[in-house]
């Protein structure tokens, strides 16, 4: 199931054009079309190996696509933008495995993200003058405390990242994009690793984090139950390609998606067979 949609690239945050990415003779992603709308929540899915990963890298800079085209805020990025122009673009990303400094608190992941976001090049000179910056953040920052609420972060900003329970750590990421005031946040399977509870908590920060910030969030998520409880939409890739895009509701009719998760066959019912209703998808 595709929509066919009216918004123009310049009423997007991100938005990808017919991408394709070969690795020599493997086609990792064709023609693939993404839209993200403004304080949206866009979710991709799709079975190992569908080219979810290879999607997320080229919209946040980390890949070139083999053709096709990347634009923010309606301006093509496609050629000339990197991780680091497109984070000054707005776009912000978070990682699978968290990459936290050990030697660094919560708050001053925070302090630093802040800083580095409207002076790129101090990062390097900070890490290396940690005491300089534990004194600056002596003096309190409005804004960081404030993430640090909303993040429920707050009982813990002064422990260190080393040890941090992984839930925990994930939610220092979120914040640590959050911080540096994006128009989109790229999030890369963010529930990997949690339990129940831990996702359903990660699942509220992220509902308040897209009202409170006024941010699009687009989740590459393994979890289909976390996706289709929180997007707006949802794409599901199968082998490189875009097999459907709707609603949660529709997607969890798609026979299409069915036949990749489930492996039924989309064209054994009958014409008139009314398309079955799965509280959700298997992950």
């Amino acid at each position: 199931m595709k929509h066919t949609e009216s918004r123009t690239t310049g009423d997007l945050v991100l938005s990808t054009a017919d991408i394709t990415k070969k690795f020599g003779g493997l086609v990792a992603l064709a023609d693939v079309s993404v839209r993200v709308a403004p304080a949206s929540i866009v979710g991709l899915v799709g079975p190992n190996g569908a080219g979810k990963s290879t999607l997320f890298n080229v919209m946040s800079g980390y890949l070139r696509p083999t053709s096709g085209s990347v634009f923010i805020d309606g301006v093509e990025q496609t050629r000339r933008s990197g991780p680091q122009h497109r984070a000054t673009m707005g776009v912000a990303r978070t990682f699978q495995h968290p990459e936290l400094f050990s030697d660094l608190t919560i708050r001053e992941h925070l302090v630093l993200a802040k800083r580095v976001r409207s002076a790129p090049r101090r990062l390097w000179t900070d890490l290396l003058k940690v005491s300089g910056l534990r004194m600056s953040t002596a003096t309190r920052d409005d804004t960081v405390d404030a993430l640090l609420e909303d993040l429920s972060l707050t009982d813990d900003a002064e422990r260190l990242a080393v040890g941090l329970p992984l839930g925990v750590a994930r939610r220092v990421e979120v914040g640590r994009a959050l911080i540096t005031d994006p128009r989109v946040v790229l999030l890369d399977d963010p529930s990997s690793g949690l339990d129940e509870s831990e996702t359903r908590d990660l699942a509220q920060v992220l509902r308040d984090a897209r009202i409170r910030h006024s941010v699009a969030l687009v989740l590459v998520e393994h979890d289909v139950d976390l996706v289709l409880g929180l997007s707006d939409e949802v794409y599901v890739l199968d082998f490189g390609k875009l097999i459907a895009h709707g609603t949660p509701e529709e997607i969890r009719r798609d026979p299409a998606v069915r036949a990749a998760y489930l492996g039924d066959d989309p064209g054994t019912a009958a014409p008139d067979s009314p398309a079955p209703e799965p509280a959700g998808l298997p992950r």
